[in-house]
């Protein structure tokens, strides 16, 4: 027995939706909470040109949002037509959406606010008697008492949609999320004065600071003093892109991503391709997941990003994704490479005895003799299969079978010490990390310097040493690619092949030879030779992913580095080993010459510093 067909639905009329319900839909996509209206509301009054902006809250935001700026103001004429939908004087043209430099520009705002609230509009220009005051619901115009700027007040958000006021969270939580709309724009605004009044009280204000030190200040009053003075500076350039800000150090990295702030020509945008080259460049010296924390700010020509993507305007497109996501990686990498001890000021007391050898490590150029190993081409022939892939990625050049990796961590490990050469140093040419005391425990070296005490883990600093000195070397020389004897074929999506047949040159750069077979499978007949005993479907596909969102050099140079990572772990002194003062002093200094040297290649930390005020706390000092 077939079952009966369902009933035809009956036909509906097609027709416009009245400008209301319009505004209303509009208002769905871009007033989410109290916080949304906080932003737009910003955003209007920094376009206005004001240098003094107060919110006053009451319940959160949700009975009450009323923000308050210095800025032009608007013609009496134009308040009406400012509450219509798609009323802007940002833009006018298609030439100027494409290249937008304010922060509003869809002149949508305040229609799908008015739309779900009460909302009232009162503003003054230079040169009128008085000011004029909008009722957004009646239309009404009155002459009012104001200075010269732009009042807008918003009460009973969601009214007129209840059904949206139930999905609201506690008056406190929404009260976070409306701080936070603010913080966002102070911290990209060190010249304008922002004040946040709650029921009545001041529970935020952050005063302007002109130049660069208010910059600095301004981080410091949003942030705290503690950001600023566990960060480095970043200003970097490149190409039509320049690269601004701070970045945190590993030491106070966060469980949570909460604390990374990105801008885009001012605008605080969430952006996976700068997320993705920030965390890049802290790889190497973070522990586990723990994530960064960062205030950056991108400048770029407005014609290069697309800021129309998102109704809420927090997403944009850049034309070169893989442009700017390079530019971040380098601008923080280049900031985090200098080692911390740099930083500190140094006692040129300290600074009166002898300079002690470098540690003997192999030096970028040097050649195999130099290294403490030996070249057999004819070795090399014979048993090609037994060569280190590793190192013939590295070098370019095949080892025998029996320089193992034990024969190389001996040539770079090598700790003998020459005799010192006795050299008066001036007060200039102090050491950051000081003079080499005592060992502790063969795992510790302690040092002194003009702070205090510095402890230094020896084995994970000069696992570090060892391991910049290896990325230097993978640096100088270009990726071989070694022919796998079958190659290996996958089925692959329609991204994966249309991705490998537009960035074929990338990948013959990355080592890898990918081509297709057929309309739905994909062969890899080459990888880099230091992974060659790796999976090389799981590469190409991980290549693959990384060309089709950002930049696949990273996957390579990932798994490159984890191989020199465990070589570099297994290199360096271990602990218990009995170092001389020589030694010690050897290590410092050449931690000092490192990059990255404050962490190991696991992300922990080499080296702390106990300044005398914590010691003489130990001790009850001065109390």
């Amino acid at each position: 027995m077939t079952s009966p067909s369902p009933a035809p639905t009956p036909r509906k009329t097609i027709r416009e939706l009245p400008d209301a319900l319009i505004s209303q839909i509009a208002a769905g996509e871009v007033v989410e909470r109290p916080a949304s209206v906080v932003r737009e509301l910003v955003d209007n009054a920094l376009d206005a040109g004001a240098r003094h902006i107060t919110l006053r809250l009451l319940g959160g935001g949700v009975r009450l949002i009323a923000v308050e700026d210095d800025g032009g103001g608007i013609d009496p004429e134009e308040l009406p037509v400012a509450l219509k939908r798609h009323a802007t004087s940002k833009i006018s043209s298609l030439e100027d959406l494409e290249s937008v430099a304010t922060m509003g520009f869809r002149g949508e705002a305040l229609a799908a606010i008015n739309s779900v609230s009460e909302l009232s509009l009162l503003s003054r220009t230079e040169g009128q008697s008085s000011a004029f005051l909008l009722d957004g619901q009646t239309g009404e115009l009155s002459p009012a008492a104001r200075a010269i700027g732009t009042t807008v007040e918003v009460k009973e958000l969601f009214f007129s949609t209840p059904a949206r006021r139930k999905f609201l969270k506690s008056d406190s939580t929404e009260l976070a999320h409306c701080i936070e709309a603010v913080r966002r724009h102070a911290l990209a605004r060190p010249e304008v004065n922002f004040a946040i009044w709650h029921e009545g009280k001041l529970i935020e204000q952050w005063r302007s600071h002109p130049g660069e030190a208010g910059w600095r200040q301004r981080l410091a009053d949003v942030l705290g003093e503690d950001f600023v003075s566990s960060s480095v500076a970043i200003d970097y350039r490149s190409g039509p892109i320049h690269i601004s800000g701070r970045a945190g150090t590993p030491d106070v990295a966060r469980a949570r991503a909460d604390q990374q702030f990105t801008y885009v020509n001012g605008r605080f945008v969430r952006d996976k391709v700068i997320t993705h080259g920030a965390r890049s460049a802290y790889e190497d010296v973070l522990h586990g997941q723990r994530q960064p924390v960062y205030v950056l700010y991108v400048q770029i020509d407005p014609t290069r990003v697309d800021v129309n993507v998102h109704p809420t305007k927090i997403e944009v497109r850049f034309r070169d994704s893989r442009e700017v996501h390079q530019t971040m990686r380098h601008a923080i990498e280049s900031a985090l490479a200098v080692p911390r001890a740099h930083m500190h000021e140094v006692n040129p007391a300290l600074a009166d005895f002898s300079v002690p050898p470098a540690l003997p490590l192999a030096a970028p150029n040097a050649t195999w003799a130099q290294r403490g190993m030996h070249f057999d081409p004819a070795r090399a022939q014979e048993d090609p299969a037994r060569a280190m892939a590793e190192l013939k990625a590295l070098w370019g050049s095949p080892l025998r079978a029996e320089e193992t990796s034990a024969n190389y961590i001996s040539a770079t490990t090598s700790l003998a010490p020459t005799p010192p050469v006795k050299q008066e140093l001036t007060p200039e040419q102090t050491w950051p990390l000081g003079r080499a005391l005592a060992q502790l425990q063969g795992v510790y070296i302690l040092a002194e310097n003009s702070q205090g005490l510095v402890l230094v883990d020896m084995h994970a600093a000069h696992e570090r040493i060892v391991y910049e000195r290896l990325k230097h070397q993978l640096d100088s020389t270009q990726i071989l690619s070694q022919p796998l004897l079958i190659p290996t074929s996958f089925a692959a999506t329609a991204q994966e092949i249309a991705t490998c047949e537009s960035c074929s040159d990338v990948l013959q750069q990355l080592g890898l030879e990918i081509s297709a077979l057929s309309a739905k499978t994909l062969a890899v007949r080459a990888v880099p030779a230091s992974l060659a005993q790796g999976d090389a479907v799981e590469l190409a596909r991980s290549v693959l992913a990384e060309l089709a969102q950002h930049d696949a050099a990273t996957v390579v140079q990932r798994a490159q580095n984890e191989i020199l990572a465990t070589m570099a772990c297994h290199g360096a002194v271990r602990a218990n080993r009995k170092l001389t003062l020589e030694e010690m002093n050897a290590l410092l200094r050449q931690m000092e010459e490192t990059e990255r040297s404050d962490q190991c290649n696991h992300g922990r930390p080499t080296w702390r510093q106990i300044s005398m005020r914590e010691l003489d706390a130990l001790f009850l000092r001065g109390r």
